[in-house]
């Protein structure tokens, strides 16, 4: 909707904003150095708003928690953006001069009347009109969400109902106002920001444009195809079908961090030949017929990284690697000469100065200047400035050419998920971090911990009061894709219906191994956050 994938503010920003909403995101646990810029702009006054299923760490420090059903969050935003409008809070100016679309996405918000919204969500009324009110009537606030919004089979239109909120109040462009999705791993942005999305080259520059092709296409001295490749999902499909064969992959664990993941290990064991370069030997690295190991650990490489505020920063080598492991760059250039390319030994920094001369977004960063401001944030076009430290203020341009196109509302439709619920199905499982492990465990694994619970099903009070269970008994835990034993652990942060557990310790339980493999067709995202089970106890 704005052309570039990225959070729009920097992280002081945060602290010095009137309103804050946390929406799908549980930051205290699965972001805790950005939730220490939250926890600044309470201190310093803001209110702080927590939309999730479950009473989260982060809500305990809110002034509203916004309880809603699992994958009802477009009808909430929806009932949000209608109130501002029969409200007459919607920025008039704003939306005339910088958006389009506004009469339509009116029209398409009118259903979802407070009541129409409090039935389907289980938000109460006067909750979702409190938000409402707060968050237009704010001179600055900003909107975050995380995997809450976009671990579902409709990811994509989720955000755009979130980015819909802040096109109605002016929410974005501004000092202090801005739309952040928060990023899951470090250097997730820099992934994407280096071109390791299928529709885009470096810089997010498109990769049907000619111009970037042709540029493109000179420093490689290759003509580069005017066609999209494949994403995760798509690339599993393609395996289906058998159309692909060999898998190189790269940092990643697919084994045990995709939904459905008795199925993936069909694929990847189906495939003819299967590369695995990594710091650890992971599930899918014991699947593969090479394994490459590699240096990629935060302290055995040169580099940047690139953080949710967009900014890049260095890392220096502190250790060399243990063993055989390489480095990324050798490993890569040695299996180009094999493949019959001559490529120059080239360091980190020489890769990124090239990097620069191709993505204009990060021309002005060179190491010398990265090093010296302790980091830059993108867009950064030449070397004797620096640009704003949010995005978008183009909209708030009156001239209309320097203005640019206006930022379009989403049409966007509710769908239910797709895992229905039933007699034989009836609770509804959702997954996320805790703050002390990290995605699959091959990192975070090999110590304990009282904080872990590894491998535990959470359950609300009264669903194991129903059920006839307590704290550390075990369950056998169903849903229509698989089954497996695991303890249960009462919280009171859960509602009757709603279970939790984490992907953390697959070696103990395979919580993925229930996930549906639902995917959001625009962005291949499954829908890890709502899955159908049944609970028995062992």
């Amino acid at each position: 909707m704005f052309g570039a994938g990225g959070g729009t503010s920097s992280y002081q920003e945060i602290e010095e904003t009137d309103l804050i909403v946390l929406w799908g995101s549980n930051a205290r646990e699965t972001h805790p150095i950005f939730f220490h810029h939250v926890l600044k702009a309470v201190r310093n006054g803001a209110r702080l708003y927590v939309v999730d299923p479950r009473r989260t760490s982060s809500a305990k420090w809110a002034d509203g928690w916004l309880g809603l059903n699992v994958g009802t969050d477009i009808p909430l935003a929806g009932a949000v953006a209608r109130e501002i409008i029969h409200s007459g809070l919607v920025n008039e100016a704003f939306v005339e001069r910088a958006t389009s679309g506004f009469a339509e996405f009116a029209a398409a918000v009118e259903p979802w009347t407070l009541t129409a919204a409090e039935s389907e969500t289980g938000v109460p009324a006067e909750a979702i009109r409190e938000l409402a009110h707060a968050f237009a009537r704010a001179e600055r606030a900003q909107l975050c969400w995380t995997l809450g919004i976009t671990e579902h089979h409709n990811a994509t239109d989720n955000v755009r109902s979130l980015i819909n909120l802040s096109l109605l109040t002016g929410h974005v462009g501004r000092y202090g106002s801005g739309l952040n999705p928060l990023r899951g791993q470090n250097n997730v942005q820099g992934g994407g920001d280096m071109g390791a999305i299928p529709n885009r080259l470096p810089g997010f520059q498109d990769i049907l444009d000619s111009e970037a092709r042709e540029k493109f296409g000179r420093a490689y001295g290759r003509e580069i195809q005017p066609r999209y490749g494949m994403h995760l999902t798509q690339m599993f499909e393609a395996m289906d079908r058998r159309e692909l064969t060999a898998v190189y992959c790269v940092g990643e664990n697919p084994v045990q961090s995709e939904a459905d993941s008795e199925r993936t290990v069909k694929r990847l064991t189906d495939l003819d030949h299967l590369v695995v370069q990594d710091i650890f030997l992971t599930k899918t690295a014991q699947l593969a017929d090479v394994v490459l190991p590699a240096s990629a650990a935060w302290c055995e490489s040169n580099g940047t990284v690139t953080n949710s505020e967009r900014r890049v920063q260095l890392v220096r080598k502190a250790i060399d690697p243990p063993g055989q492991a390489r480095d990324d760059i050798a490993i890569i250039s040695d299996l180009a000469g094999r493949l019959g390319h001559h490529w120059e030994a080239t360091s980190a920094e020489e890769i990124w100065n090239e990097l620069r001369s191709l993505s204009p977004m990060h021309a002005g960063m060179s190491y010398r200047r990265l090093e010296e401001l302790h980091g830059i944030q993108w867009p950064c076009f030449s070397e004797d400035r620096l640009e704003p430290p949010y995005l978008h203020g183009r909209l708030w341009e009156v001239d209309p050419e320097r203005r640019g196109a206006p930022a379009p509302f989403g049409i966007v439709e509710h769908r239910l998920p797709v895992d229905v619920l039933d007699d034989d199905f009836p609770l509804r499982l959702t997954t996320g971090r805790r703050l002390d492990s990290y995605n699959t465990g091959v990192q975070s694994g090999g110590y304990s911990s009282p904080l872990r619970g590894e491998g535990a099903i959470e359950l609300s009070p009264e669903d194991a009061r129903r059920l006839g269970l307590a704290t550390g008994d075990k369950v056998r835990i169903s849903s229509r894709r698989a089954s497996l034993i695991a303890p249960v652990v009462v919280d009171q942060a859960l509602r009757e219906g709603l279970a939790f557990m984490t992907p953390h310790f697959p070696d103990v339980v395979d919580t993925n191994s229930l996930t549906i493999e639902a995917t959001d067709p625009i962005a291949g995202t499954a829908e890890y956050k709502a899955t159908a089970i049944r609970i028995d106890k062992v």
